[in-house]
C-alpha cells in the first residue's frame, strides 16, 4: 500500500476520534504507531512498535468520549469487533459487567509489503503452510500479502475466510492490499467452520486462507479443505510448533498424538520406554513456520518429520529466515505442475536422443532406473488401512509416505475386494497410468509385502533379473514401433508386469504411437496400434 493510500485510511480513523484527541494525530506522528488506547477514567494512549507508550491528552477518557467513537463505527460483532469500511482498522471494545462499553482499542491497520519475500519459493510450492506466533508479530500480515502473491502472480482462485475482518478490511469491498483474491465475511466467530466448508462446496476454490483456527471443529474442517485437495493457508494460536503438538485442541493440525506401547525389542532398539507417544495421522499442514519476530522466521518444510523428531527428542533446527535478507530463488522449483511429468521425463532417458520421430534412438540406463525407484514416492490408499501402512513405512524407513489425493500419487494399493465395484478412483489410476496394487487382506503382513513390491524392494539379484527383462522388453517394444511405423497395425508384446508396461507405453508416446493394455492377470500385455484404429487406451 502506498503512503498516500495509508494517509487516507488514516484519516478514515481520525475522523471518527473526538476533537480533542484528533488534534493529536498527524500522519507523521503515526508511522511507527500500533493502536490507540481509550479508558474510562485514564489518560489517551499511543502505542509505538517499539514499546513506547505516549499520552496524547491530560484529560481522562469519559464515557461521551467513547460513545462519540461507537457512534460512528458499525455495531460491534459477538467477539466485541468492529472496523471502519475501506479500511484495515480495527475497533476493539471492552465491556463492563453492565454491558456497557468502557474501553476501546483502535488498532491501525496498514499494509506492509515485502514480508514474504524471504519465503516466496515455499509460498509458490502448492503446499498447505500454518503460521504460528504470538500477537502482534505479523502472521495476518503475511496472509494478507500471501493472499495477492497467489491470486495475482500465480492466477490461482484464492478465497479468504475473514473471520474479524482483518484480513481484507472492513466494508463489502476487499481491501486493494490482497488483490484479486475473494473474501467471505463470517457473521459471528462461532461460524468460522462452516463458512471455512461453504467455501470449498460453493466457490471452487483452489486456496483457502483462514485467520486463527483455535477450536477442534475448526481443525477438523482444515483437515476436510485439505482431504479435498486444496491448499490452505491458515494461522494459529501457538508460539511454536512443540507447544501447539501438546495443544489437545489444536495437535491434529499437525497429525495429531497417540500413546503407543512397544514391544520389548522394539522399546529396547529405540532406547526409549514401552509407552511413547507418536503421531497419530498425516499433518493437515505440509509446512510449518514459526514466526520468532517481526523479522525472523523458522521454517519446518515437513511437519510430519518435524513432529515425530519432536516426540522422540530427537534434535531438530528448523531453517531460519530472515525478512531483511534477500535470498536467491532462481534455481528454486517451479510451482508443482496439476499432472506428473511422464517417467522419461525424470529419468531423462530420451534427452537429446530423439532426432525426429521416427528415431528409435533409446537406451535403458540401469542406473537411472535404480535412481528413479529411489525417488521419494506417494501412496495412494484404497479401501487400505492408513495406520498400518504409515506404520510399515516408518518401521522400514522406506522412502515413501500416503497422500489424500489422488492427483498427487506415484502409487494405488487398492483391497482386492472392493474392486469388483468399478471404482472410479482406480479407473481414475489407470487413465492416469498410476500403477495399482492389491492386497487381499489388511493385515501388517500382506501390506507390507505389497508396499516392498510396489517400491521395488527387492534382493539385488531380483533386481538385477528385472533389469535384464526390462531391457529385452523394450528391445521388443523398439521392433514393434518399428513394424507400425512401416505399416504394420495391432501389433501385440509379450505379457509382462505393469512397470515395464509403463515404460513401454511411454516409449511409444514418444514416437507420436498409440497403445493400450489387453488380457488379464498374467496375460496382460500391450498392443501398440496406428492412427484411427486407436479407440481407447488403459494402464
Amino acid at each position: 500500500m502506498s503512503n498516500l493510500q495509508f494517509q487516507n485510511d488514516l484519516d478514515k480513523l481520525v475522523e471518527i476520534l473526538p476533537d480533542r484527541i484528533r488534534q493529536h494525530i498527524s500522519y507523521e506522528r503515526m508511522e511507527d504507531v500500533i493502536e490507540i488506547v481509550l479508558d474510562i477514567g485514564r489518560v489517551p494512549e499511543v502505542r509505538h512498535s517499539d514499546g513506547k507508550i505516549e499520552y496524547i491528552d491530560t484529560t481522562d477518557v469519559e464515557y461521551s468520549d467513547i460513545e462519540y467513537i461507537t457512534s460512528r463505527v458499525q455495531e460491534f460483532t459477538s467477539d466485541n469487533r468492529s472496523g471502519i469500511p475501506g479500511t484495515l482498522h480495527r475497533i476493539s471494545a471492552i465491556r463492563n459487567r453492565q454491558g456497557r462499553v468502557v474501553g476501546l482499542t483502535c488498532r491501525i491497520g496498514r499494509v506492509v509489503t515485502g514480508t514474504i519475500s524471504c519465503i516466496k519459493d515455499i509460498c509458490l510450492k502448492n503446499k498447505s503452510i500454518l503460521f504460528l506466533g504470538r500477537p502482534g508479530v505479523g502472521k495476518t500480515t503475511k496472509l494478507r500479502e500471501i493472499s495477492r502473491l497467489v491470486a495475482d502472480e500465480l492466477g490461482k482462485r484464492v478465497v479468504i475466510v475473514d473471520t474479524s475482518n482483518e484480513i481484507a478490511g472492513d466494508g463489502d469491498t476487499p481491501h486493494p492490499a490482497v488483490g484479486h483474491a475473494r473474501r467471505m465475511q463470517v457473521k459471528q466467530p462461532e461460524f468460522q467452520k462452516d463458512i471455512m466448508i461453504e467455501a470449498v462446496e460453493n466457490h471452487t476454490p483452489e486456496v483457502i486462507v483462514v485467520d486463527e483456527i483455535g477450536t477442534e471443529a475448526e481443525a477438523q474442517a482444515a483437515r476436510t479443505i485439505a482431504e479435498r485437495g486444496v491448499m490452505l493457508i491458515a494461522t494459529a494460536h501457538g508460539n511454536s510448533l512443540e507447544s501447539l503438538i501438546k495443544n489437545p485442541t489444536l495437535s491434529d493440525l499437525v497429525g495429531g498424538i497417540q500413546s503407543v506401547t512397544l514391544g520389548d525389542d522394539e522399546a529396547k532398539r529405540r532406547s526409549s520406554q514401552k509407552t511413547v507417544l507418536e503421531r497419530e495421522k498425516q499433518p493437515t499442514f505440509d509446512i510449518v513456520i514459526e514466526i520468532l519476530d517481526r523479522n525472523t522466521l523458522a521454517v519446518y518444510k515437513d511437519t510430519a518429520e518435524a513432529v515425530d523428531y519432536i516426540l522422540r527428542g530427537w534434535p531438530i533446527r528448523p531453517e531460519i529466515r530472515k525478512v531483511d535478507k534477500e535470498y536467491d530463488f532462481s534455481n528454486a522449483p517451479e510451482p508443482i505442475p496439476a499432472r506428473t511429468p511422464n517417467v522419461f521425463d525424470k529419468i531423462n532417458a530420451l534427452d537429446n536422443k530423439i532426432e525426429h520421430p521416427e528415431s528409435l534412438k533409446f537406451t535403458f540406463s540401469r542406473q537411472k532406473y535404480v535412481d528413479e525407484v529411489k525417488k521419494f514416492k506417494k501412496i495412494y490408499l484404497y479401501a487400505v488401512s492408513r495406520s498400518i501402512a504409515e506404520k510399515v513405512i516408518e518401521r522400514l524407513d522406506l522412502n515413501a509416505e500416503i497422500t489424500r489425493n489422488l492427483d498427487d500419487a506415484d502409487i494405488v494399493i487398492a483391497h482386492k475386494n472392493f474392486v469388483k465395484g468399478g471404482a472410479k478412483v482406480l479407473s481414475t489410476a489407470e487413465e492416469n497410468r498410476i500403477q495399482i496394487f492389491y492386497v487381499k487382506t489388511n493385515s501388517m503382513a500382506q501390506i507390507q509385502k505389497i508396499i516392498k513390491e510396489a517400491l521395488d524392494i527387492v534382493e539385488l539379484h531380483e533386481k538385477q533379473t528385472f533389469f535384464d527383462i526390462t531391457e529385452k522388453a523394450l528391445d521388443e517394444a523398439k521392433l514393434a514401433i518399428e513394424k507400425v511405423l512401416a505399416g504394420a497395425k495391432n501389433v501385440e508384446l509379450t505379457p509382462q508386469n505393469q512397470q515395464i508396461r509403463k515404460l513401454q507405453h511411454e516409449l511409444v508416446e514418444q514416437h507420436n504411437l498409440e497403445s493400450t493394455s489387453v488380457g488379464e492377470g498374467e496375460n496382460r500385455h500391450l498392443r501398440i496400434v496406428g492412427g484411427m484404429d486407436f479407440e481407447e487406451k488403459t494402464g
